[in-house]
């Protein structure tokens, strides 16, 4: 079943590079007490995620920030090492989090999962993204098949801004 606006954040744990190497980040520490904008992709270095969806983050990061968001986190179902060479490539830095799900353990509990084995790429992560207060989703934007619009960076931002 899919997440709805209201309920909490599932558990569940990410990969990301650390300093020294691949390190976990549980969801608990990620949204609790916190307010987050969580955007998935179907896939790094993929033609709209890299042109779009992830520089659209990276470019608004300052003012979602002052808008009061603490965190930005691309999630894809995609390695760590992946998924750190793309927020290299893309000149992430510091203002995304580059979150693996190589096993699509948490697109499958938010319901948001996505067959693309007609396409080569087995189970990903459907386009979306959640907002995120104290671990509770205020706002879920999923995509269309197909669509970039409602999950965009600038949408968020209106979100945030709106205080919703």
């Amino acid at each position: 079943m899919t997440i709805k606006v209201g309920e909490s954040m599932p558990e569940g744990e990410f990969k990301f590079m650390g300093e020294g190497g691949p390190e976990g980040l549980n969801t608990k520490d990620l949204f609790g007490s916190k307010r987050v904008v969580l955007f998935s992709v179907p896939g790094a270095f993929t033609p709209t995620c890299s042109a779009q969806h992830l520089p659209g983050y990276i470019d608004t990061s300052d003012a979602l920030r002052e808008k009061g968001v603490d965190a930005i986190a691309c999630m894809a179902v995609n390695d760590v090492f992946v998924m750190s060479a793309w927020g290299e490539a893309a000149g992430a830095g510091e203002k995304v989090l580059m979150l693996a799900d190589g096993n699509a353990e948490y697109a499958r509990a938010l319901g948001l999962e996505l067959d693309a084995s007609g396409f080569g790429m087995g189970t990903r992560g459907q386009r979306f993204s959640i907002i995120v207060d104290d671990g509770v989703v205020t706002e879920l934007n999923i995509e269309a098949p197909g669509e970039f619009k409602v999950s965009s960076a600038e949408v968020a931002l209106e979100q945030v801004a709106a205080g919703k």
